[in-house]
């Protein structure tokens, strides 16, 4: 993919996929830009489902896991409880995401952070999509990438985490 707006600084998340090989754009917005996906996508030309939103959940006060939707989508409750395995999750604190991943929330990238073993789960939907943005790591640059790479490269889970199941679905 080519790049437009590149900026020249590399950012850990641009060395991850440089030296991984694997092929995305760098797109640069306005820092200025509110933050929210919406936003993002407005400023980047894409539709908010393509942003992506990387939220980290806490288990109990055991484990973190990295959950990806769409910008414009909610985790179900059941969902997400029945992919982590237990009734017992949250939001993680600004404070515990920055202290878990090194980034503050807005943009997390989903990859190069993560200790061995640690979790992620991708929405099914975000799939279906012809490209994707995640967070660079800095407010103002975006990564876009194929959701195949997305997935691959995160190990993530992927599975229905926005459309709510009907019971007799689950």
């Amino acid at each position: 993919m080519t790049s437009r707006n590149e900026l020249p600084t590399n950012l850990p998340a641009h060395t991850f996929l440089d030296e991984h090989q694997i092929p995305y754009e760098r797109l640069t917005f306005s820092p200025e830009t509110e933050k929210g996906a919406a936003n993002v996508a407005q400023a980047l030309g894409y539709s908010e489902s393509q942003i992506v939103k990387t939220l980290i959940f806490e288990s109990g006060a055991r484990e973190r896991v990295l959950v990806m939707l769409g910008g414009d989508k909610n985790a179900v409750s059941g969902n997400l409880k029945r992919a982590i395995g237990s009734r017992d999750i949250k939001l993680a604190s600004p404070e515990k995401v920055i202290e878990v991943t090194g980034y503050a929330i807005g943009s997390i990238p989903p990859f190069h952070w993560q200790p061995l073993g640690f979790r992620t789960f991708i929405d099914t939907i975000l799939m279906n999509e012809d490209i994707l943005g995640v967070g660079a790591g800095t407010w103002g640059q975006e990564i876009m990438i194929l959701p195949a790479e997305l997935a691959r490269i995160t190990g993530a889970t992927v599975l229905n985490l926005s459309i709510k199941q009907s019971p007799g679905n689950q």
